[in-house]
């Protein structure tokens, strides 16, 4: 438990310097889970994901997140859900606030760049994703 607070804290302390308007130019793309830490410090690794997160973010700051299961040839296979979000910078934090007809939520992006993206949920459990990269066998 006290390394996740010093993660959290450290977090914390280099994200307040920066601006988290910022980070929304790295959301958009292909997200493959790497790992979860769960708030009582537990980890688990992610080896071999069979879906991706699609992430898209428009214009005024509203998006969507939709569960894409990658093909050998490229392309994508997906069902029609899709849970669409709300971008709101408060604290110095940015937070991606969800709506669905099943439920709200909030999760909070502590990381983002081009390559890795960790987003923290209310039970403080902390998701880190790598930029997905398609394998394509017709190449």
């Amino acid at each position: 438990m006290k390394k996740i607070l010093f993660i959290i804290l450290l977090t914390t302390i280099f994200s307040c310097s920066k601006n988290p308007e910022n980070l929304v130019q790295y959301i958009d793309g292909y997200w493959e889970i790497e790992s979860v830490t769960l708030s009582n410090g537990d980890k688990k690794e992610y080896k071999i994901n069979q879906t991706v997160d699609y992430i898209l973010v428009n214009d005024s700051l509203k998006g969507f997140r939709k569960k894409m299961k990658p093909r050998f040839d490229g392309k994508y296979e997906t069902s029609k859900d899709t849970e669409t979000f709300q971008i709101k910078i408060e604290n110095d934090s940015l937070n991606l606030y969800y709506s669905t007809k099943y439920a709200n939520w909030k999760e909070t992006i502590l990381m983002a760049n081009e390559n890795r993206l960790k987003i923290a949920n209310k039970r403080n459990d902390v998701y880190l994703y790598k930029r997905f990269t398609p394998i394509n066998i017709n190449q």
